[in-house]
């Protein structure tokens, strides 16, 4: 039992700064990404007698945290949408004609590495921030998790209509919250 607790103290040492990092880049929510890491170690104890060695400590880690993630995706998907939600109709006419303020306007020559801008990390977090939590979840899960869209649709509890349509109303958010907070500054 003793071995078993040094373990634990051990890949507490080795791998808190990873799974951090990692959960923090999922969440963009310091407290909540410390608090998932913590929770991790703690699943990782009490289950302690079933890591029989298959894979590394690390890889058995980030297994549980992936999972603890997955799970505050799926609690915050089940809250409802607010009231202030855009829709289609903000931006396209009756005919699905973009409506004349909200075209879409050229971004130009972008520097290709425009995500290693802090800047721009910022206000696409507070873009994503801004959409409704089911919408968030779904982009994140897609672009930051690189799930397919069958396995969101599974984690979410919803349909490949009802995913494809929060992806489109997503897209169109943050296109025109980037527009409004970064390529016009």
């Amino acid at each position: 039992m003793g071995k078993q607790k040094h373990n634990i103290s051990e890949w507490v040492e080795s791998y808190t700064s990873d799974m951090f990092r990692f959960a923090f880049h999922r969440l963009s929510d310091e407290e909540l990404a410390r608090d998932i890491v913590q929770d991790t170690f703690v699943t990782a104890a009490e289950k302690i007698q079933a890591f029989r060695g298959e894979s590394t400590p690390k890889t058995w880690l980030f297994s549980i945290l992936k999972y603890k993630i997955i799970e505050v995706y799926r609690k915050k998907a089940k809250t409802p949408l607010p009231a202030d939600t855009s829709t289609l109709a903000d931006f396209f006419d009756g005919s699905n004609s973009w409506l004349q303020n909200q075209k879409p306007m050229p971004w130009g020559n972008e520097d290709p590495n425009l995500l290693d801008d802090a800047g721009f990390q910022n206000v696409l977090k507070k873009c994503l921030d801004a959409l409704p939590v089911k919408w968030s979840s779904c982009v994140k899960f897609k672009y930051l998790m690189n799930k397919k869209g069958e396995e969101i649709c599974q984690e979410l509890d919803i349909s490949p209509t009802n995913f494809w349509q929060i992806m489109h109303r997503a897209k169109l958010n943050l296109r025109d919250c980037l527009e409004k907070n970064w390529f016009q500054n």
